[in-house]
């Protein structure tokens, strides 16, 4: 369970920061009155504040049987998430006039791993700890 809830704060902590970067950049957005980065702002909100702190909060109360499934869970959801916002950076506002096949590579492979780590945490859901009455 230790171990468990060491991974349950690496989430949580990854989840501050996204949380911290969607603030900052609908702070950005709302005082320049410039919305092209809803998406990306959106995304970091939603998918590397939310769901990641989701994961962690359920990985900090809720003991899962299996650690493995814990720790490849979590990671794919930090890669997939850091792949899929920085594809969305990419793909929206090439702001380093990168290939637009690369930037497609970014977005598409960040959100197909973090797919994978949604249907893996589906799964996980299924291998907790029985408590005894």
């Amino acid at each position: 369970m230790i171990q468990q809830r060491i991974w349950a704060m690496r989430l949580i902590r990854f989840a501050a920061i996204f949380g911290f970067l969607g603030v900052l950049i609908g702070s950005i957005m709302s005082g320049e009155m410039n919305y092209a980065l809803r998406p990306i702002h959106a995304h970091f909100v939603l998918v590397g504040w939310l769901s990641v702190f989701a994961w962690g909060i359920f990985y900090y109360s809720v003991p899962i049987r299996k650690l493995l499934y814990v720790k490849v869970q979590s990671i794919l959801g930090m890669i997939g998430a850091v792949g899929l916002c920085i594809g969305m950076w990419l793909h929206y506002l090439d702001p380093l006039n990168t290939n637009e096949t690369l930037n497609m590579v970014f977005f598409i492979v960040g959100g197909s791993i973090l797919l994978i780590a949604f249907f893996l945490f589906f799964i996980v859901t299924f291998f907790i700890e029985k408590k005894e009455n």
